[in-house]
């Protein structure tokens, strides 16, 4: 049995799975991954709640192997957050040092940092992270710690990310239903970002898209710090889609093709081979051309990479992406996946592994368990931050976050 003081719960509500990721924080305050637990996810749509029955049935379900596996009892979670009606965007701080000898204290980055999240949302959305980028100090760029620094003019970029309070509530209340509480909630495309991205390939500069049943989340990082977020509500389920449609068979007969002779790339053996499909008794109903099927699904996801693409292209960020391309989550399992996204950013495409945490490696290798580990990790560092230093993802957020959400149940 483990320390429970040191045990960390990593939980996300997919649209294809439900994840649970169970870490424990070592001597030196890293994250080891000893438990994950999973079960098919059936009320959830494009990353939302659609039926909360079903979903507290199959997190009951996913909770109990990993607490199995781990032999641990899981008390509360960090619970990965998804779905359209989140957005990401950068804004800028001010504030005039006022002290006679204009030394920059810690007060006068609080303020600064409190004016840059002072922002104008939609009276139905909430801040769900706050990220500082760097500071200025009298208009000179790049500063990291403006602390004991002259100066009379202090400013900071942030990204900030936010969302509909009502939605993210959902899945916190359903949390809470299974007598779990939430330490805090994180936006899914950094919780990959953390488990995959090293330190200087977030300084170099990459981009991490975490491809899953029912969203597409990316996350741009550039001189250490984020960038850019998105969320595409565009996904693996439309690949399905697209091939019940395209090839006239039902839902559940278009996923298992996928699966089995799916590739994003059409591959020039498969142009002129067909697919038998069979009914229950094993009596051919037609034929299916593969180059037809493959085609399919590489116009799908070549529209996924190329939204984001371009997305990128008006943000003035493509050319920022030194360390190239991660992939992630169920969707980065597709044959031809990397090789299609390479011709799309026409740059170096990876499929990502989580670095820096140790483990099960059964789930350490999986790119579909990114999110779930990243989680981890992400409680792991707010562990060690509490107490180090501040967190640059600033524990009040979360409190702010909780508290518009309470005053709306």
């Amino acid at each position: 049995m483990f320390d429970d003081s040191n045990i960390i719960a990593g939980l996300e509500i997919g649209t294809a799975k439900i994840c649970v990721v169970v870490g424990e924080q070592t001597a030196d305050g890293a994250p080891n991954i000893i438990g994950i637990g999973q079960s098919r996810s059936r009320g959830v749509r494009k990353g939302e709640i659609i039926n909360t029955e079903q979903v507290e049935e199959d997190l009951r379900a996913a909770m109990s192997e990993a607490e199995q596996m781990a032999d641990v009892e899981i008390r509360s979670v960090y619970l990965g957050v998804s779905g359209g009606h989140i957005r990401g965007f950068n804004n800028r701080g001010m504030h005039t040092v006022v002290s006679a000898d204009r030394e920059i204290t810690e007060d006068d980055v609080q303020d600064v940092i409190k004016n840059a999240k002072a922002i104008n949302l939609p009276a139905e959305n909430t801040v769900i992270h706050a990220v500082r980028q760097h500071f200025f100090v009298d208009g000179h760029d790049g500063v990291t710690n403006p602390v004991g620094m002259l100066g009379q003019r202090l400013e900071v970029d942030m990204h900030v990310i936010h969302g509909n309070a009502n939605r993210l509530q959902n899945a916190i209340r359903l949390v809470r239903g299974t007598q779990l509480e939430v330490d805090e909630i994180v936006f899914n495309g950094i919780a990959s970002s953390l488990a995959l991205l090293s330190n200087d390939q977030k300084e170099l500069g990459a981009l991490v898209i975490d491809t899953g049943g029912g969203t597409t989340e990316f996350v741009v990082y550039s001189d250490g710090a984020i960038r850019h977020t998105g969320v595409l509500a565009v996904a693996g389920d439309h690949v399905s889609n697209d091939l019940a449609y395209g090839l006239k068979v039902p839902l559940s007969r278009a996923e298992k093709l996928k699966l089995e002779h799916g590739n994003a790339m059409v591959v020039e053996a498969s142009k002129n081979s067909t697919i038998t499909i069979t009914n229950e008794l094993g009596l051919a109903l037609k034929s299916i051309n593969t180059g037809h099927l493959q085609r399919i699904m590489s116009l799908r996801l070549e529209e996924i990479f190329q939204l984001i693409a371009q997305e990128l292209e008006q943000a003035g960020l493509s050319d920022y992406l030194r360390a190239g391309v991660f992939l992630c989550g169920g969707g980065s399992r597709v044959p031809g996946i990397v090789a299609l996204a390479e011709n799309v950013f026409q740059m170096n495409v990876t499929l990502g592994k989580a670095s820096a945490i140790s483990g099960l490696t059964a789930a350490l290798d999986q790119p579909e368990f990114a999110a779930a580990i990243g989680l981890v990790k992400y409680g792991s560092l707010k562990k060690r931050q509490r107490v180090k230093r501040p967190s640059i993802f600033r524990p009040t957020i979360f409190k702010d976050v909780m508290g518009k959400i309470m005053q709306r149940s």
